[in-house]
C-alpha cells in the first residue's frame, strides 16, 4: 500500500505541474526588432471601361529555386504574356517568392542567389507585360523569413529585392484603392510572418499582433466616413487563418475581417498537394463552447443557433458578418494563377493552370455568381428584403481575355432538374463597347426571376467564346443562384485537415493529452504491478481471456521492463521541463538557441536576459510528430513485447508439463532441450510469429525516429552527441533494452 500511495502521490504532482504549465504563457516578442516604419498607402484611379468592373492578379508561392531554374522560366516565359493579355487593376504576390531550400529539401535558409533571380526575372515579366511597375504587390511568406534574425538587416533580401522593397513601400500594411467610376475597391495586404524568422521547419505559422491588427483595423476603416454602399472590401496576406496565430490579447484576424464586412481574403501557403478547394466561408460563432475555435468540419460554416430564414429587414439593420477566405494553388508545382473581379460588388474568380502551357481565351463569369463561393448569407438578406441593385441582376455579365480577336461569345444555362443537364437557354453575347478600353465585359439581358428557384444547384452557367481562328474555349460548368442560396461542396480528408483544423488553437489540447495519455499507461502499468498481490499461475491463465488476460500476462513478465517504463517516465518528464535541442536557427552567426515544447528561447540582443520565447506554435512539426509517431508506439510495443513473451511463458509451461517454480535459469537450458523433442512446441518456438512482427514494428520507429533526427541536424546544423543527445538516443535504447529483456533466453 505504501507504494500504491507513492505511485499516486507521484501522479498528483505531475497534474498540479501540467496544469501550471498550462496556464503560464509563454513571453513571446511581437514587434518588429527594427524602428517601426509607417504603412503604405495608395489610391488608383481607373481610367476607361467597363464602368463598375475591376480585375486583379493573384500569384503564389513562387519558390524560386538555384536547384529549380524551371520554375523562374516557365514564369518568364508564360506569366509576361498573360498579364499583357488579361491587362489587371493590380497584380497581387503573396508570399514565398524564394524557396530557401537545400536540394535535399532539409536545411532551411536565405539564398541571395535566389533573391537576384527573382528581381530579374520580375523586371523582364514588368517590362513584357507593358504594365506599370506600381500595380504590383509582393508580400514576405515564411520562405522568404528563414533565419533572418532582422528585418532589415544584411540577410534580408526581401527588403532589398522584392518589389515592395525596391518601391519603398515600409510597414507591414499595404492598402491601395481603385476607383472605377462611383465604386472604390479596397485592398490590403499584410506582413505577418515571424518577428524573428527562425530557419524551418520550425518556421510554419503566421504571427499577427496586436499593433499589425490596429494597423489592419486603419486601413479597412480609411473610407468608412463616407455613407456609400459602392465599397468592396479585399485583403490579402501569405497565411490561411488556420495556420494563423493569436495575439498577446487573444485576438485573431477574423476579429478585424468580420468587424468591416470583407467580402474575401486571398492567401497562399498550402499549395495544391493539399487540394484544389481549399477555401473556407467565415461567419462569426462567439459561443464559448463552441467546436468552431478549433476546427471546422466543412467548407460552409453554419453558426450556432442561426436560421437563415429569419431575415432582419429592418432600415439600419448592421450588415450580416461573414467573408470568404480563398486560399490559391501555388506556382511551385501546379503552374496556377488568379483572376478575380469584382463587378458591382459581386466577386467571383476563377483558378488558371499554366502546367499544359499557354492560355489563348480566359472567361471569366461575373454575373450570375458561382453558389458555390459566393457571401451567400449577405445575398439572400438583400434577396430576401429586396434591397439588392436590380440593375446588377438584368444581365449576365462575362469577362473574356484573348490574344486574338473575338467573334463569338455564348451563354448556355442548363437545368439539372430531369436528372440531366438539360440545356434551356442560349443566347449570343454581345461586347460592351461603353469606354470599353481596359478589357472586354460580355452581356446579355435575361428574365433573372424565372431562375429563382429554392434549389441552390438547380440551374448551371457555361460560356463559350469563339475566336478569329474558331478556335472554342468552354468556362467551367458552375452552379449558380439568384435567391443567394449556397450550394454545398465537401472537403477532402486533407483539406479539411489543413484549412479545417485551427491549428494554433489545437497544439497544446493535442500535446497535453499525448502526455497524459502516455503517462497514463506507464503509470497504470507501474501501479498494477506494484500493488498487484494476487500470485497468478499458468492455469490462471489458461481460464482468463480477453482484455483481463492480456494484462495478467504482462504483469507475470512486467518485472522485465519495469527499468523500461522507468526510463520512458524520467524521458517524458525531460521532455517537459528541459530543452529538446540546441541549433543554429538563424542564417548568419554561430550561437546557438535551445528548443523546448514552447517554442524557441533566443536572445534578441547582446544582454544574457533578454531572451524570450518564439516559434510557437511552429514548434509543433518537432514535437507531435515525436510524440504521436515515435514515443507512443514505443511505449506499446514495449507493453507488447512483455505481454507475448508472458505468454510464451505460460505457454511453455502448460505443454512441458513443469510448475512455475522450475522455470528458472538454472534449468532454462535443459528445458530448451526437452521443448526440442515435442514437435508442436519446437513449431511454436520457431515461429514466433507474433514477436518477429513486432521487431519488424521497432525496426519502422527506428527509422521514423531517424528521420526526425537526420531533419533536425541538417536543419538547424546539431551533431546528435553534443546538442540533442537525450532527445536521439533515449528512445532507441530503452526500445532496445525492452527487446533484450523479453528474450526467451
Amino acid at each position: 500500500m505504501a507504494s500504491c500511495r507513492s505511485v499516486f502521490f507521484i501522479f498528483v504532482l505531475f497534474c498540479i505541474s501540467i496544469l501550471s504549465e498550462t496556464n503560464s504563457d509563454p513571453l513571446q516578442i511581437h514587434e518588429r526588432i527594427e524602428e517601426r516604419k509607417p504603412n503604405s498607402r495608395a489610391v488608383v484611379n481607373l481610367k476607361g471601361g467597363p464602368d463598375s468592373v475591376i480585375w486583379v492578379v493573384q500569384l503564389s508561392d513562387l519558390h524560386f529555386s538555384v536547384f529549380h531554374p524551371d520554375r523562374a522560366l516557365d514564369f518568364k516565359r508564360l506569366v509576361a504574356p498573360a498579364l499583357a493579355m488579361i491587362n489587371p487593376a493590380l497584380v497581387l504576390i503573396t508570399g514565398d517568392l524564394t524557396d530557401g531550400k537545400s536540394k535535399d529539401l532539409l536545411i532551411m535558409k536565405q539564398d541571395e542567389n535566389e533573391w537576384i533571380e527573382y528581381q530579374k526575372v520580375m523586371e523582364d515579366v514588368i517590362g513584357r507585360s507593358g504594365l506599370d511597375k506600381n500595380i504590383f504587390y509582393d508580400l514576405r511568406g515564411n520562405h522568404d523569413n528563414f533565419g533572418v534574425p532582422k528585418v532589415g538587416g544584411s540577410f534580408d533580401f526581401f527588403s532589398k529585392y522584392s518589389i515592395n522593397g525596391r518601391l519603398r513601400r515600409y510597414g507591414n500594411v499595404h492598402s491601395v484603392t481603385i476607383k472605377n467610376g462611383q465604386w472604390k475597391h479596397l485592398f490590403v495586404g499584410f506582413d505577418n510572418t515571424m518577428s524573428i524568422g527562425l530557419r524551418g521547419p520550425t518556421n510554419l505559422f503566421g504571427h499577427p499582433t496586436d499593433q499589425l491588427l490596429a494597423d489592419i483595423d486603419i486601413e479597412l476603416s480609411q473610407w468608412n466616413s463616407e455613407l456609400t454602399k459602392q465599397l468592396t472590401k479585399i485583403s490579402f496576406g501569405h497565411f490561411p487563418l488556420s495556420f494563423s496565430a493569436s495575439t498577446d490579447s487573444s485576438k485573431s484576424l477574423k476579429d478585424v475581417f468580420f468587424k468591416h464586412s470583407l467580402s474575401a481574403y486571398l492567401c497562399g501557403h498550402l499549395h495544391t498537394r493539399f487540394g484544389k478547394n481549399l477555401k473556407r466561408h467565415h461567419l462569426p460563432d462567439d459561443h464559448f463552447l463552441s467546436s468552431e475555435k478549433y476546427f471546422q468540419l466543412n467548407i460552409h460554416q453554419t453558426p450556432r443557433g442561426t436560421n437563415v430564414n429569419h431575415l432582419n429587414c429592418s432600415i439600419g439593420a448592421p450588415p450580416v458578418e461573414e467573408f470568404w477566405e480563398w486560399e490559391m494553388g501555388d506556382w511551385r508545382k501546379s503552374r496556377a494563377m488568379r483572376v478575380l473581379a469584382i463587378d458591382a460588388g459581386h466577386v467571383s474568380f476563377i483558378d488558371i493552370d499554366f502546367k499544359l502551357g499557354a492560355k489563348k481565351t480566359i472567361i471569366l463569369p461575373t454575373f450570375p455568381l458561382d453558389s458555390r463561393f459566393m457571401l451567400t448569407a449577405s445575398y439572400h438578406q438583400e434577396y430576401g428584403c429586396h434591397s439588392m441593385d436590380p440593375s446588377s441582376y438584368e444581365t449576365i455579365r462575362a469577362l473574356v481575355f484573348s490574344v486574338l480577336p473575338i467573334v463569338s461569345v455564348v451563354a448556355r444555362i442548363y437545368d439539372s432538374k430531369p436528372g440531366y443537364l438539360q440545356m434551356i437557354m442560349e443566347a449570343s453575347m454581345r461586347k460592351n463597347e461603353e469606354n470599353s478600353t481596359r478589357g472586354d465585359l460580355y452581356i446579355i439581358p435575361w428574365n433573372w426571376r424565372a431562375f429563382e428557384d429554392l434549389s441552390p444547384d438547380r440551374f448551371w452557367l457555361q460560356i463559350e467564346a469563339t475566336d478569329a481562328t474558331g478556335r472554342s474555349t468552354l468556362s467551367e460548368l458552375r452552379p449558380f443562384s439568384v435567391n443567394g442560396l449556397s450550394a454545398k461542396l465537401n472537403w477532402k480528408w486533407k483539406e479539411f485537415l489543413v484549412m479545417g483544423c485551427q491549428w494554433a488553437a489545437l497544439y497544446y489540447p493535442i500535446l497535453w493529452s499525448a502526455f497524459l495519455f502516455i503517462f497514463s499507461m506507464l503509470l497504470i502499468l507501474t501501479v498494477l504491478f506494484f500493488c498487484s498481490k494476487n500470485q497468478y499461475t499458468n492455469k490462471n491463465l489458461s481460464l482468463n481471456k480477453g482484455f483481463l488476460t492480456c494484462m495478467l500476462l504482462f504483469l507475470t513478465e512486467s518485472h522485465k521492463v519495469l527499468q523500461v517504463c522507468f526510463g520512458m517516465l524520467a524521458y517524458l518528464f525531460y521532455l517537459i521541463f528541459f530543452p529538446w535541442c540546441f541549433g543554429k536557427v538563424f542564417t548568419e552567426g554561430q550561437v546557438r538557441e535551445y528548443m523546448t515544447y514552447k517554442g524557441w528561447v533566443v536572445n534578441i540582443s547582446n544582454e544574457s536576459d533578454k531572451r524570450v520565447y518564439v516559434g510557437y506554435p511552429d514548434v509543433m512539426v518537432v514535437v507531435l510528430p515525436h510524440l504521436v509517431f515515435v514515443v507512443l508506439p514505443a511505449i506499446l510495443v514495449i507493453g507488447v513485447l512483455a505481454a507475448e513473451r508472458g505468454a510464451f511463458r505460460v505457454h511453455y509451461l502448460l505443454l512441458s508439463g513443469k510448475k512455475e517454480d522450475d522455470y528458472d535459469q538454472k534449468n532454462k537450458k535443459s528445458s530448451m532441450y526437452v521443448h526440442k523433442e515435442n514437435k508442436r512446441l519446437k513449431l511454436f518456438l520457431g515461429g514466433r510469429w507474433i514477436r518477429k512482427l513486432l521487431l519488424v514494428v521497432c525496426l519502422i520507429i527506428y527509422w521514423k525516429h531517424w528521420r526526425h533526427c537526420e531533419a533536425l541536424m541538417k536543419a538547424y546544423e546539431m551533431n546528435p552527441f553534443l546538442h540533442f543527445p537525450v532527445y536521439c538516443f533515449s528512445i532507441p535504447f530503452l526500445l532496445g533494452y525492452a527487446i533484450y529483456k523479453t528474450m526467451e533466453s
